[in-house]
C-alpha cells in the first residue's frame, strides 16, 4: 500500500549552547529514539558546537547534529512538530534525498 512507502531523509537540529553537556546528550538521544522508533537511523554525524552564521535568539554558537534516517513521509511532519516544541534546540531542518 502507499502507507509503506519510506525515503530517505537527512535531519540537522542545533541544540543551545545554553544546555549544559548531560543535557544537550539527553536531547540527541531523544531524537535518535524518535527517528528509530519511527524508521530507521541510518547515520549520527555530531559536528559539535559550531559558529552560528547569524545570532539565534541573541546566541552565537550551537551544537549541531546530523541525521540520516528512512522513514514513512508523514513521521517528517510530526517530527519537525516535536522539533518546534522541544526545549533547547534552536534550529532544524529535514530534507528529503534523492533516490
Amino acid at each position: 500500500s502507499m502507507e509503506e512507502i519510506k525515503n530517505k531523509y537527512e535531519t540537522v537540529f542545533i541544540v543551545s549552547s545554553k544546555l549544559d553537556e548531560e543535557a544537550t546528550k539527553a536531547v540527541i538521544q531523544k531524537f535518535k529514539d524518535l527517528i528509530a522508533e519511527n524508521g530507521t537511523v541510518d547515520n549520527v554525524d555530531e559536528w559539535g558546537k559550531r559558529h552560528l552564521a547569524y545570532p539565534i535568539n541573541k546566541e552565537t554558537e550551537g551544537y549541531y547534529v546530523l541525521i540520516d534516517f528512512t522513514s514513512v513521509p508523514a513521521f517528517t511532519a510530526e517530527l519537525d512538530r516535536i522539533y518546534k516544541i522541544t526545549d533547547g534546540i534552536i534550529r532544524s531542518l529535514i530534507i528529503r534525498k534523492e533516490a
